[in-house]
């Protein structure tokens, strides 16, 4: 039997990246997945991978920062399938904004709403289709929510919030059967790292990579599909007795103080070339 047979999970920004690797897997896993996001063109995409493959899906437009928008997706969800039992609040965004005496008001308002109170929002929403059978919930926070960035107080303090946010959660619905638990990725080859740094062949892009490559002890960046498989592992009942947890998979870079000899060994360069 398939890991997620019969269940219906619910997965926001579903269109690319993380979100769209784990609809892939949760389908293969016999789960119905609705792949809800702001872009629903590229969630539509999604669907069509999956329904190729042989899976179930289907797309829903979502603006998860948006209360009318948000119920709108639990009123289908409540209509379409009375049930929900995974939801993985995928959804965020990130960009630079400078030190905090720089940092644009309205950035970190966005950030905030997107990732943060996006997480709140479908939660509030979408439990109450749980509360019946239980589940299994899953906020995407960061390394940067156990760690800061330079110029990024925003982000960090989004996924912070959702870190410890999860673990509000996950007391307030224990009892109901509810798991609550946060992924932490490290760096992830999405088509966000090309927009926040640039492609793989341009020379900006190239330097981000391969200074994550030399930073991460595991000595390369992440792939969506390692993310989806340690959510697949927080979705299904392999995980039951887990709540409350934040799953870091970021190569193992939080687990140094400092890099040490990393510092001064560069036998990477010439063994990569």
């Amino acid at each position: 039997m398939k890991r997620l047979e019969n269940k219906v999970a619910v997965i926001t920004g579903s269109a690319t990246g993380i979100g769209q690797a784990t609809a892939l897997v949760f389908a293969e896993q016999g789960a119905t997945v609705v792949c809800a996001d702001v872009d629903l063109e590229k969630a539509q995409a999604t669907v069509k991978q999956i329904e190729q493959a042989g899976g179930k899906a289907e797309a829903v437009h979502v603006d998860v920062s948006q209360v009318d928008s948000v119920k709108q997706l639990a009123d289908h969800l409540a209509s379409t399938y009375g049930t929900v039992d995974v939801l993985f609040n995928n959804a965020g965004i990130d960009q630079q904004g400078g030190k905090v005496h720089e940092y644009p008001i309205e950035l970190f308002d966005q950030i905030i709403a997107v990732d943060l109170r996006g997480t709140f929002l479908t939660s509030k929403f979408v439990i109450p289709l749980m509360l019946k059978n239980g589940g299994s919930i899953i906020n995407t926070s960061s390394m940067s929510g156990r760690a800061a960035d330079l110029n990024r107080s925003g982000y960090n303090a989004a996924k912070g919030g959702i870190a410890n946010f999860t673990r509000a959660m996950a007391i307030d619905y224990a009892r109901e059967g509810i798991r609550v638990n946060s992924l932490s990725p490290g760096t992830i080859e999405t088509p966000l790292i090309d927009t926040l740094v640039g492609g793989k062949e341009e020379e900006q892009g190239k330097q981000f990579r391969d200074a994550n490559a030399w930073i991460t002890p595991l000595g390369r960046l992440g792939k969506p599909r390692e993310m989806a498989t340690v959510a697949l592992f927080l979705a299904s009942d392999d995980s039951s007795y887990v709540t409350g947890e934040d799953i870091t998979a970021d190569g193992g870079i939080m687990a140094y103080t400092w890099p040490g000899e990393m510092l001064i060994d560069d036998k990477w360069k010439t063994d990569a070339e």
